[in-house]
């Protein structure tokens, strides 16, 4: 599943490519034709994201909410568009771009109240300006849930998926079945920080990459990480593999349904 990072660069490019004009907005596939009559031929204002969450905003009562989910894609291409190919839920047809959306969890039309409603049952996102980290750190610092679960929780940090999750914690060196309550509040500021400053990165990037400079390929004279998710990892599939840092064995298991990969030696219990 795309994680926050790729929402808010769709968000940006959207806002670019179509924002300030009216846009063509259609239904090839016919499942979202009654959300797309809403908004054709409207001006939109605003193109957002909060968390996995991307908004676009045509007027307080009529906000298109998409959730790419698992296999929810969102393709851009320059004018002129062809005829759609495959499942298009929704195709965005602007002055200069077309956009084709296939496969989302959900698209669909919200009230600015529903709009609000969903959002409030999100943490906040470190990409937003918005963003109040002591609303996550309060959720954290009072809980037994293990670190690892807690920052998939969209509840207490929206936006972070299983990239982010294993490599935030390996930075930091903290264990990843670690209880919330047993975080020291300044570690907790730090990774926030972090996390910040790493998921912006993958903002101007469009990839993950985590990997401090003294640790990268060329420093360390190793092959490039090969990858669909691209970018350079500490442990994030690569369970079996040596550390870059220490040298042993990268773990791995399944905790809520998810791979899970730490370092032994860099994250002791």
């Amino acid at each position: 599943m795309p994680e926050g990072h790729t929402l808010h660069r769709l968000a940006r490019s959207h806002q670019k490519r179509f924002g300030g004009a009216p846009v063509e907005v259609s239904s090839p596939q016919g499942r979202f034709a009654a959300g797309a009559s809403l908004v054709d031929g409207q001006v939109l204002r605003r193109a957002e994201a909060h968390g996995k969450h991307l908004f676009h905003v045509y007027g307080p009562e009529t906000i298109v909410h998409v959730h790419l989910g698992l296999y929810g894609t969102f393709d851009e291409s320059p004018l002129p568009a062809p005829a759609p190919v495959g499942q298009v839920r929704m195709r965005l047809v602007g002055q200069t771009h077309y956009a084709d959306l296939r496969g989302p969890t959900a698209c669909e039309v919200l009230t600015r109240v529903e709009v609000k409603a969903l959002r409030d049952r999100l943490g906040p996102d470190p990409l937003r300006r918005d963003a109040d980290p002591d609303r996550a750190w309060d959720r954290v610092s009072k809980s037994r849930t293990p670190l690892a679960v807690s920052l998939m929780d969209q509840a207490v940090i929206a936006g972070v998926g299983n990239v982010y999750r294993a490599e935030l914690l390996f930075r930091h060196g903290v264990h990843p079945l670690t209880p919330g309550k047993l975080l020291d509040r300044t570690l907790w500021t730090d990774m926030w920080t972090d996390l910040v400053d790493l998921m912006r990165v993958g903002v101007r990037r469009g990839r993950i990459d985590t990997v401090r400079d003294e640790h990268l390929p060329k420093a360390m004279a190793r092959a490039p990480r090969v990858d669909r998710h691209g970018g350079e990892v500490y442990v994030y599939r690569r369970a079996g593999m040596p550390c870059l840092v220490c040298g042993t064995e990268v773990a791995g298991q399944v905790l809520a349904a998810r791979n899970l990969f730490w370092c032994p030696t860099c994250q002791p219990a």
